[in-house]
């Protein structure tokens, strides 16, 4: 059921982009479109997507005996969501955690990607999770 709904919503998404847009318009809807669709993506397969990163770390001798959860990547500068990371910690600040925090920053000529857990999906709003790391990184290209 749940991929049908992803279909029927990335059919949608198609017809308002290939529908008399100007090509500017639909770069900026483009960009908001691909931010929903992931997030939507991320919020349908986030729980399989813990027990498959789980499994894999398992596999080989390198899991946790932590709480883990999947969580949309929101970016700093426009707040689009970017992927997905898993967090890990103690449940109840696991419970807390509701995205990852993503910074890009050139420091010493070295481009550093730093993933911050995070309360919130606002990224103009958003407390640090204390005590939960980011253990896993997602990403697609669209």
């Amino acid at each position: 059921m749940q991929g049908k709904k992803f279909i029927a919503m990335a059919l949608v998404c198609g017809f308002v982009l290939g529908s008399g847009t100007s090509i500017s318009e639909a770069g900026i809807l483009s960009s908001v479109l691909k931010g929903g669709v992931i997030g939507k993506v991320v919020d349908i397969t986030a729980e399989p997507l813990n027990n498959a990163i789980n499994t894999v770390t398992a596999k080989y001798g390198v899991s946790t005996t932590d709480a883990t959860k999947v969580v949309p990547i929101i970016s700093v500068g426009d707040g689009s969501r970017a992927g997905a990371a898993q967090v890990s910690g103690p449940q109840a600040k696991i419970d807390q955690c509701k995205a990852a925090l993503e910074i890009e920053q050139t420091i010493l000529g070295v481009r550093a990607i730093i993933l911050i857990p995070v309360d919130s999906v606002d990224y103009k709003n958003v407390n640090r999770v204390q005590g939960v790391g980011v253990a896993a990184q997602l990403d697609v290209k669209i």
